[in-house]
Order: C-alpha cells, then structure tokens, then sequence
C-alpha cells in the first residue's frame, strides 16, 4: 500500500511452500483477510519470495498470466522481492544453507537474473522493482584469507553479471531494477561497513571497467549505472545485531551516492546482563527457548569495554553465558515488530522506530518490507494466527505514519 515515503508490504517468505502451488495457495488463503485488515480501499503490496522450484513453475506462461489475473482480482501488486533463500525455507534445517548456492556459482546468478524477469513481467507501471539477496556467501565457509578473497571476487564479478542484465533490460523496456544486497552477521558482507568498504574497493574496481566495455559510456557513466542497479537492503534486525548506528550508516551512504533499496522492518531480541545472577539465569532460560534447530540464531555480545564478541549461533553463545565481560545480547531471531517485552527478553524494536524516523523525516527509499520469517518456530505464546499476525505488524507500521 502507499503510505507517506513510499509502499508498505510484507515478506511472503513466512509461507511454508515447497514450489509455486503451495506459495499461491498460501497467498490465496491468507493475503484476502490481510488486506481487508490494513488496507481495504487500496492496492496492497506483496514482497513475494519464490524458490528455485518456485521460481521455474511460475515462469511458465500460464502459471503467470493467472497469477497476474489474480492479483488483479485481488487489488495486489508486485514491486519487491527476497531472492535470499534458493531453496527450502521452512520446517528442514536450513541454517548456514540459506546462503547455497553462494554468489560464487553459475545457480545462484542464474535464479537471480529469472526472478528479475519475472519481476519485470509483474512490476506496476512507473514504478522500480527491487530483489534483496544474500550478502555473497557465509563468510565461515572459507578458511583462509586467499579464499575468502577468491570467493568474493569471483561472487562479485556474478553480481556485476546481474547489474549487466538490469542496465540491458532497463534501455530496452525503462524498467529500473535493482539488486538489493543484505548484510547480515557472518555473511562475508555482514555490516554497514564491509557493505559500504565492498562497494567501493570490489564492485566498482570489477564493475567500472565490465560496463564501459559492454554499453560504450564513460567511467563516471558505469558507475552512476552501478549505482542505481546495485543498492542496500537495510534489514534492520540485522543492523541493530551488530549494534549499528543507524543514522551514521545512512549519512555515510548518502554522501557516497550509494541507495538504499529496501527497508526490510524487522526485530531482533535483546537482554542486558548486568542483572543479579537469578535474573540471569531466567534470562540464559528465556534465550534457550529460542534455540531451535531450523534457523542460525547468531548472536552478538557487547563488552564493558566497548567490544564486541560474535557467535554463531545460539547454542555457542550459550555455553558462554557466564562470560563476565558481556552486558548486553543480541540474537537474530525475526520476532513479531509489533511486541516489545518478551518475558524477561526485549525486542529491537527501539532500532526500528529510529530508523523509520529517519525514513520519516529524509525518505532515502520508497521500499519498506516488514519481514517476520519465523512464524512457524515461535514459542507459542508468541504464535497469533499468521494472517492477524502479519496484520498486526503492518498496522504497527502504518501508526507510525511513515
């Protein structure tokens, strides 16, 4: 829907769906009951996730020409997506596998540059459309320095691939698309910083020279081309983790000309540690009940000196909780946006509330994605019915008259 900076949705992948006939029948049976709720007299977005199946099933003409009818039917639109997760996303163990295929490989470029297509195919009139996606790889995958390169190397010259693709299809059609990159800890981009020192260090090197060969333009031609195909996705969970300053990350970007394409509006959970032992140990239970086996749950620490120690996952922060050094948790586990107090846990949804100030009073997007994944593996006294769920997070937004 289009609120005051731009348009509103909600991430699709909190639907379990191994391909297209599961996704659609998620869609059909929840998004109705969440648009009367938030928005009944105008167009709703979707932030559609499609798997590799997925994405193959409904590329296929006639598995496209009736979803278009449908979201016609339906006053639904299609103008972001999540091409994070290729494969499986629920009720399997996924953990560091969200990132496979990594950017290194011929999949992952190709499944991106289908859901660029089908996004063009789906994408309103005058409007851009944007795919967030993996932050290259997980960095834990590569154990020395000269691999680590390597596989960022060769990830970028993918992602310079794609931008290749969106410069063609935006001077054939002037459909502006761009590929949203996601830092998240452990991914070999995992911060503001490593994205922004990416940008500047790798892309550009690989990219300028790759674009003035292929479309004729000048250096600072391929890199304006570079910098309106290739932004930001600003999860802001993943940010508050890594106790991130919003309003410095954003400044820095604005100065470099470099965009953000996506607001992904999400919450992390966090506690303080300097509490009496009693109220620590009801702390230490209350984050056990969040260590299930589907997702990584990595979870950042501060020092008393300013510091910080990186796990990554739930399960080896733990066995560290007695670490005196630390004060305060952050654990990446997509809690519902709308929910504050968790028992003894809070959210970050302080973090979110700054960043929509931001957005509020310098728009520096016009894409905002509420993105709560883990529906299915809350505790239960967390677990709304998914569509009220889903609503209560939009409508928690559209108060905060972004």
């Amino acid at each position: 829907m289009k609120v005051n900076t731009g348009h509103l949705t909600y991430c699709t992948n909190i639907h379990p769906g191994k391909n297209w006939s599961d996704d659609f029948k998620a869609l059909q049976e929840n998004f109705p009951v969440i648009k009367q709720s938030v928005s009944p007299d105008q167009p709703l977005g979707l932030g559609l996730r499609l798997s590799n199946i997925s994405s193959l099933e409904l590329a296929k003409d006639n598995a496209l020409t009736e979803f278009k009818q449908w979201l016609k039917e339906n006053d639904a639109y299609v103008f972001t997506m999540n091409g994070f997760p290729y494969g499986e996303f629920h009720r399997i163990v996924v953990k560091e596998d969200v990132h496979t295929p990594d950017w290194t490989t011929d999949a992952r470029r190709d499944y991106t540059i289908r859901l660029f297509r089908i996004l063009q195919s789906l994408l309103p009139e005058g409007m851009d459309g944007g795919i967030s996606t993996s932050p290259l790889s997980y960095r834990h995958w590569f154990k020395t320095t000269d691999h680590f390169e390597q596989a960022k190397r060769t990830a970028t010259l993918n992602v310079v691939w794609v931008i290749k693709e969106l410069i063609t299809i935006a001077k054939q059609t002037g459909q502006i698309m761009h590929l949203d990159l996601e830092p998240e800890p452990d991914g070999i981009l995992e911060t503001g910083r490593e994205f922004i020192d990416w940008f500047e260090n790798d892309l550009l090197p690989l990219g300028i020279p790759a674009i003035e060969n292929s479309f004729n333009v000048t250096s600072d031609e391929a890199t304006l081309l570079i910098k309106k195909h290739l932004c930001l996705c600003y999860d802001v969970c993943h940010f508050a983790i890594g106790f991130e300053a919003h309003a410095e990350v954003l400044k820095e970007l604005e100065l470099k000309g470099i965009k953000v394409g996506k607001i992904q509006i999400s919450a992390a959970l966090k506690a303080d540690l300097d509490k009496p032992e009693a109220e620590k140990e009801s702390i230490k239970s209350s984050f056990q009940t969040f260590n299930e086996p589907t997702y990584l749950h990595q979870v950042v620490a501060l020092k008393k000196d300013g510091g910080l120690i990186r796990y990554s996952d739930l399960s080896p922060a733990l066995g560290d909780f007695e670490n005196q050094e630390t004060t305060q948790w952050r654990a990446h586990f997509h809690v519902p946006i709308s929910i504050k107090e968790i028992g003894v846990l809070e959210s970050t949804q302080d973090d979110i509330t700054t960043v929509l100030e931001l957005q509020k009073n310098a728009p520096f997007t016009n894409h905002l994605e509420v993105e709560t994944y883990t529906w299915e593996v809350l505790p239960e006294q967390l677990k709304l019915p998914i569509a009220q769920s889903i609503s209560n997070e939009l409508n928690w937004v559209i108060k905060s008259n972004i």
